[in-house]
Parts: C-alpha cells; structure tokens; sequence
C-alpha cells in the first residue's frame, strides 16, 4: 500500500496510537497524583505543618509542568529522584534553619491560639460558688445530664445549655429517689456508675447549665462545682488574665510571663531572632562543657583519620608484595570488619570491654593485673572509642590505598633505587605524595564522616561519663552531633530544638569550611605530585 492510499484511508498510524494512549496515559497518573498531593497538602495545612504543605505543593506543581510539556520529557524520568529529594534533603534543611530562629522545644511545641486554648481550659471555684455531689446520667446518643446535691441537701437537674432546674420528682422525667437522694431514673437517661462515670473522660469537659450564665463543671469524682475560667484572654490588648487574683501576662518570646517573672505553661512557637546562636556562643552553662567537646570533636576526628589510614595503608604496603604468601586469603580475613554492620561491631565491643565480664578486661586482669576503666575513665573511653572506630575503618583505606599503590608507576621507584634512594626515601617522596593525590579527597571524606560519628557515640557509651558540674546534659566522649542530640531529645518529649537546630547549622558552616579548606589543600598534592 503506498503512502497515498495510507492517507487517504484515514487509518492512524501507531505512532498517533502510541501518542494518544502516552497521553492518557499520563493524564490518569496526574490525575491520581494530584488529589494525593491535594489530599496531603490540606490536611498538613489544617495541622498548620506549612512548610511541608509548601514543599508538597512545588513538588505537585513541578511534576505536572514536567508531564504536560512535550518539551521537557527528557526530565520526567528525574522527576520522582528530584521530588524526593525536595521532601526528603531540601525540606528538612529549610526547615531546620527556620527552627533555628524560633523557640520550638518543650513547654513550645503549640501555636499561640493552641496555647492560649489550653492555658484559658483552667478553671477555679470563685468566692461564693457552690459545689455539689454528683451522678451522671447518659443518653443512647451521648447526651449528659447531672444529678446535683449541695451542701444544703437541695438537689438540682443540669444539662448542656439548659438553665439548671430544681429536682422535682414527677418533672423534667426524674423518677423517685433512693436512699441516696438520687433518682433510680431519668426519662431517656441511664444512670452512670460510679466507675463508668469516673472513667468517661468527655464528662469533664461538659459545661452544664446556660453558657451565658452560671456553669457547672465535674473537676473530681466527688465534687462538681461553678467554675469558671481562671485565666481570661484579650484579643485587643494581647494579655491574659489570672481572674482570681488580677495578674496580668503579656507574650515575652512566646510565652505569657506577668511582670514579678510568672510565666503561664504551655508556651507557644515564637520567633526569636539569633537568639540561640547568642546562646550557643555566650552561655556559660553551654559554654562551660562545649569547649571541651569542641576540642575533642576536632581530636576524634582527626586522629580517626590519622590511624585507619595508617594502618590500611601500612596493611595494604605488606601485601603489596608479589611474593609475599597467601595474601589473597589473609586480605579476606582482615576485610571482615568492614562487612559486619558496624551496629552489630560496636556492641560487640562493648560486651567484650565490659569491666566485669568482657573478654578484653578479664585478659589484660589475667596478664598485667590491671582493667581499663572504659567507661568510667574519661581518657580510657576516649581511647576505647579510637580503638573501635580503628577497627571498623582500617579496612575501608586498606581497600583504596591497595588499588591507588597499583597505579603508581614502577619505573619511578627503579629510578629512585638507582639514584640510591632507601626504603624510607622513596616512602615519604614518591608513594606517600602520589598516594595523597587519588586518596585525599576520601580522607576529606572520612574526617567529616567522622566529625559528625554518631552512631559509635552513642552505641558504645551514650557520650559518657558525664561532665561534672555540667547543667546541661553533656560527657567527656560527646560530640557536637550527639550533644545536639542530647539537647533535643534526651528529655522525652524534647528539650529544645531551636538551640538544637541552630547548633546544627553551626556544625554545618564548620564542617563546610574545614572541607572547603582540606580540598584546597589537595591541590597542593597535585603540584607536589607533578615533580615526583
């Protein structure tokens, strides 16, 4: 058939075939991604997590912009690798430095209309109200009523938004009463036990009687009484009253605080300018253990790098030998730290230097009569600690170094050991330059992966032992990322995470600059180099 006939037929090609169902194709993924998307942003909305509703939405707007543009379908097979990392590395960065700048932590972790709907559900019983014995009575469909008796023996029916009536048998469906003065029925209610009663935690929030009037509020499983609210706000003036006795609370940094220093919990999310940063660099409680753990950051991670890379390079120089024997199978043998998660390494340590069982103490007791205290001692658990991160990081540079030694040109060294070069000479002048070269940026590497190690702090002995005199949670083996840990989260619920939050970003700029300056150090490698 030529092509005439094909287009005279009005038959569509499979390429028009392929084009209309790609396009449906893509208008049904849309679809279907889009009411997800709109879904999550209104809920995340209404729970006022803003940041994440604008994250989500940028994310929804890219991918129908993407998938609707014939011209951009290059870029739709990054979109999803993209869209998870705006939610997943872009959105928490934003979102930790806007927390830098507030006072998100505990006693904050509400908007201000939340907290000032907490603080103002506080009640007190004003001079001259009354206080009643109570029995509840319920309804099929969770309607309330309560049966009062007062000091005087007079008894009352009260109901939500009802005016509070005497107790008459024959009206309003009370029926005759026990012993108790309590009526055995009330036309369309049951009558709540004591423990049902005691249990139902709706019944305490109930205000019976006119809303405009005098109310009447269960605050105990023996007393209700005519309460009212203790603490009264005004939008006008933005102050909150104490209406027992007159003091007044107006908002200092997200919290309600009266001029004698009285501050009302719960507090509110607030901005608070730099004022954690001020306080991470000038409060003496901070201060005082942060020098310490500055100092010793920089120490671990320093000497972290400096003995795994020398021992997996001294490892892999042995072995570099052609003649030596059975490398390959000792190689293996010495890999195997590197392939046992290092979760599982860390706590296999610390069973094995355990003071009182662990195969290491019990051995050095045995031979030399004397047993580290790692975890007691500050030096010994500093030196338990190197030991350990020596272990699991000497095979990583023991595997590169070994690779980077084989391109390394023999011609050179025959040169050297003709012009008479010893051993040591051409170590230091020709293998360890030309070593730092393809090695020095993965020892940048290693040094901020250790700057921020976590996990071998925290495992092995949880930053201790304590600082003493410390007032904030601090140990001689804390890092700044566990010490941050420590401020936002060993408290429960959270202590504070502005400060946290500021201290990260802190972490980030140091270890940021001390990068920026060991890769510019390697480009004096590469000149070195380049005169071997």
């Amino acid at each position: 058939m030529s092509v005439v006939q094909m287009q005279g037929s009005g038959k569509k090609g499979p390429n028009q075939t392929t084009t209309a169902s790609s396009l449906i194709f893509r208008l049904l993924f849309l679809f279907v991604f889009d009411a997800a998307a709109i879904w999550f942003i209104i809920n995340t909305y209404n729970n006022e997590a803003y940041f994440l509703a604008a994250a989500v939405a940028v994310v929804a707007i890219l991918f129908n912009v993407v998938f609707l543009r014939s011209s951009l379908y290059p870029v739709r097979w990054m979109m999803v690798g993209f869209g998870f990392m705006i939610l997943f590395v872009i959105y928490p960065i934003l979102f930790t430095i806007s927390i830098a700048f507030t006072n998100f932590g505990d006693g904050h972790l509400f908007t201000k209309d939340q907290a000032i709907e907490q603080i103002q559900k506080q009640t007190y019983l004003p001079e001259g109200g009354s206080a009643y014995r109570w029995t509840a009575f319920r309804t099929e469909d969770d309607a309330y009523a309560l049966w009062l008796i007062d000091e005087a023996g007079d008894v009352f029916l009260a109901r939500p938004g009802e005016p509070t009536v005497p107790g008459v048998v024959g009206e309003n469906g009370v029926g005759e009463l026990d012993d108790d003065g309590v009526p055995s029925e009330i036309a369309g209610y049951q009558k709540l036990n004591t423990l049902l009663a005691t249990a139902d935690e709706n019944l305490a929030n109930i205000l019976f009687g006119e809303e405009d009037g005098v109310t009447i509020q269960v605050r105990s499983p023996q007393e209700a009484a005519e309460l009212q609210p203790l603490y009264l706000y005004d939008p006008e003036t933005d102050m909150i009253t104490n209406q027992e006795t007159g003091v007044v609370y107006s908002p200092i940094l997200g919290t309600f605080t009266s001029v004698d220093g009285d501050e009302l919990r719960p507090g509110y999310r607030a901005s608070v300018g730099t004022l954690n940063f001020t306080r991470f660099f000038t409060s003496s409680a901070l201060r005082g253990p942060l020098v310490r753990i500055v100092t010793w950051n920089f120490a671990f991670a320093i000497l972290s790098v400096v003995t795994t890379f020398a021992l997996g390079l001294a490892i892999a120089l042995i072995y570099n030998d052609p003649d030596f024997p059975f490398k390959k199978i000792i190689r293996s043998f010495l890999l195997i730290p590197y392939t046992i998660p290092s979760l599982i390494t860390i706590i296999i340590w610390r069973g094995m230097m355990n003071p009182e069982v662990g195969v290491i103490n019990r051995m050095l007791e045995s031979v030399i009569n004397f047993s580290p205290p790692w975890f007691t001692d500050p030096i010994w658990a500093k030196v338990a600690i190197l030991l350990i991160n020596l272990w699991l990081g000497y095979p990583y540079f023991m595997l590169i170094t070994s690779g980077a030694l084989q391109s390394i040109p023999q011609d050179i060294y025959s040169a050297a050991e003709v012009d008479g070069a010893s051993n040591w000479q051409r170590f230091w002048k020709i293998t360890l330059p030309l070593l730092l070269v393809s090695v020095g940026p993965l020892l940048v590497a290693s040094f901020t992966f250790n700057f921020n190690n976590f996990n071998l702090i925290f495992l092995f002995i949880n930053g201790g032992p304590p600082i003493a005199g410390a007032t904030a949670r601090a140990g001689h083996t804390d890092i700044l990322i566990s010490y941050v840990y420590n401020l936002a989260f060993a408290g429960g619920r959270g202590q504070d995470y502005g400060l946290a939050s500021a201290i990260t970003i802190v972490i980030f700029l140091i270890v940021g600059a001390i990068t920026l300056f060991q890769f510019r150090y390697t480009n004096m490698w590469e000149e070195i180099s380049e005169n071997v």
